[in-house]
């Protein structure tokens, strides 16, 4: 169903072009996203900037005024070019030889309105802010719309002018000798660059494209649970388009800072705990400073072998979106003291007097357990 074009601008069908382009400006001044921020003016803005690009358009206007939408054009019809298997139609097929459109596929003036590009910028963040959200403050230097103009790219009252080179087309066409024959190609204009008008008094701040370049700071918030890579979209915050176009989006890039003490893995926090050997034989518990929850204890049991690793249930980072979170892994590295005095000596080799049954042996390759260095060892070099 074709769009109310019209009805976008709040003018009638019989609305002059000048009547046309007062309606746009008018709503151009109250809905831009540089003067009202809400989501629902931004929508707006885009669809007036999309209802001004095609009344302004003299080929656009007619198809509307027959009821139909020049934004749905399928090409040629089912019975022609256009139908499957031929994609765009015969004139692409010109345009990919000759580099511009057979006879009759003339594409018309491109209009001098036109929607921005995206932006992309990249914040880098602690694991700390990942965890907890934040609000970041960046500067953004992007095009923005002309305050002098308000887009028209003219000067005071001028207004834009027929191209005299294309006569309003938006492209110039020649004939060029092939194996075909002689050929008839188009290209846009050199002079308008494919509008089909050019501005004589331009605006004197912009030079007659309609946006400035200007640095603006935009705030930025960070929900809680990010991770490095994510982007973060600002609706209409990107770069505004030629003419005083709809602006694109802007893009945030999330870049993760390593931490001190934790390794991220998805939602998961994994650190390295050394255990003294006496230690990790009696027990003992250790300290941790979670990144949400503080100081907090883990229990190394009695008798704890080295790569033993303690999971601390919920105390590790939060599901993006969700009240979930994640466990943190202690790695517990037990440390044999490489140096001992002539006591410690003494102590230990009567702890082994005691311990009379443990001696050092060689372990059968079918006894080791699932997951010991040998197995691993064992499977890397079998294929497994």
């Amino acid at each position: 169903m074709a769009r109310d074009y019209y009805g976008l601008l709040g003018v009638s069908p019989q609305a002059t072009d000048q009547e046309i382009k007062r309606a746009y400006r008018k709503l151009a001044r109250e809905l831009h996203p540089d003067v009202n921020p809400d989501e629902d003016a931004q929508a707006r803005f885009k669809d007036i900037s999309t209802a001004y690009e095609v009344l302004s358009d003299p080929e656009k206007r007619r198809i509307v005024d027959l009821g139909g939408d020049p934004l749905q054009q399928g090409g040629a019809g089912a019975g022609g070019f256009g139908g499957a298997g031929f994609g765009g139609g015969l004139g692409d097929v010109f345009e990919a030889f000759f580099g511009g459109g057979a006879t009759g596929g003339r594409r018309g003036p491109r209009g001098r309105v036109q929607p921005g590009a995206d932006s992309l910028l990249r914040t880098r963040l602690t694991l700390d802010e990942c965890a907890t959200g934040v609000t970041k403050h960046i500067t953004v230097d992007t095009a923005i719309l002309c305050d002098r103009c308000t887009g028209s790219g003219t000067n005071g009252d001028s207004k834009p002018v027929t191209c005299e080179t294309c006569g309003g087309a938006g492209e110039v066409q020649s004939v060029q000798r092939s194996f075909l024959g002689q050929v008839m190609t188009s290209r846009p204009c050199p002079t308008c660059r494919g509008a089909g008008e050019t501005i004589p008094d331009p605006c004197l701040k912009c030079s007659g494209d309609g946006r400035v370049r200007a640095r603006r700071d935009i705030a930025v918030k960070v929900p809680v649970g990010v991770s490095n890579g994510m982007r973060i979209r600002l609706s209409a915050q990107g770069e505004v388009g030629p003419g005083g176009g709809p602006a694109g989006d802007l893009y945030v890039e999330v870049i993760e800072q390593q931490h001190e003490v934790f390794v991220r893995d998805g939602d998961d926090l994994h650190c390295t705990i050394r255990v003294p050997m006496v230690d990790a034989a009696l027990g003992t518990t250790v300290t941790v400073d979670t990144i949400i929850d503080g100081p907090t204890e883990i229990t190394v049991d009695p008798g704890t072998q080295p790569g033993s690793v303690a999971v601390l249930r919920g105390h590790g980072m939060p599901k993006l979106r969700s009240g979930v979170r994640g466990d943190v892994h202690a790695h517990l590295e037990v440390v044999v003291p490489s140096k001992l005095d002539g006591k410690q000596t003494a102590a230990l080799r009567d702890f082994k007097d005691l311990r009379d049954r443990d001696h050092a042996e060689v372990v059968s390759s079918s006894s080791q357990q699932s997951g010991g260095l040998f197995s691993r060892l064992r499977d890397a070099f079998s294929g497994r």
